[in-house]
């Protein structure tokens, strides 16, 4: 297993290394495969003001792929991720489907556990870091973990990809 200090400098060889669209979120999966060994990986940016979120990234892009928009809806996982700030964590498929509309194609994927990481800039929801494995996946010290060592890599790997999309040529 890869210790935590060599995976943090192999996110921080690779997000400065990053050129192209998509290499800071592939930076940032493999820090979270480094340290938690995750199923599905995908980042989810929001748009507070038009009430939308968009798939940025994706480890599946044929099951969930990196494209359109979905409305934010208002329920227990909003007020969790977007209220109050905190990762939302269900460890069943059932408490997934409580709150995720896609729950059959998690479990058969062979998830059934996630933990949503909210990424805050500027003191406000910019994304999530949406994580996925097998049931009860995320204990307390992986979540702990998660949100100890992912939570600024988020951080700085969001702000390299609007960097890098903000430079891509437009086609």
């Amino acid at each position: 297993m890869t210790t935590i200090s060599a995976a943090q400098a192999d996110f921080r060889a690779a997000l400065a290394a990053a050129r192209a669209p998509g290499e800071g979120y592939a930076a940032l999966q493999a820090l979270a495969q480094a340290l938690l060994e995750v199923r599905l990986f995908t980042v989810m940016t929001v748009d507070m003001e038009a009430m939308l979120a968009r798939r940025a990234y994706t480890s599946h892009p044929v099951d969930y792929p990196a494209s359109g928009t979905k409305p934010i809806e208002m329920n227990a996982w909003f007020e969790i991720v977007h209220g109050r700030h905190e990762s939302f964590v269900a460890n069943r498929l059932e408490e997934i489907d409580q709150v995720f509309p896609d729950a059959e194609l998690i479990g058969r994927l062979g998830c059934g556990s996630v933990m949503n990481l909210p990424v805050l800039l500027g003191g406000a929801l910019a994304a999530t870091v949406n994580m996925l494995d097998a049931e009860a996946h995320f204990t307390p010290e992986r979540v702990a973990l998660a949100e100890a060592e992912l939570t600024l890599p988020a951080m700085a790997a969001l702000t390299v990809e609007d960097r890098l999309a903000a430079s891509a040529p437009r086609g």
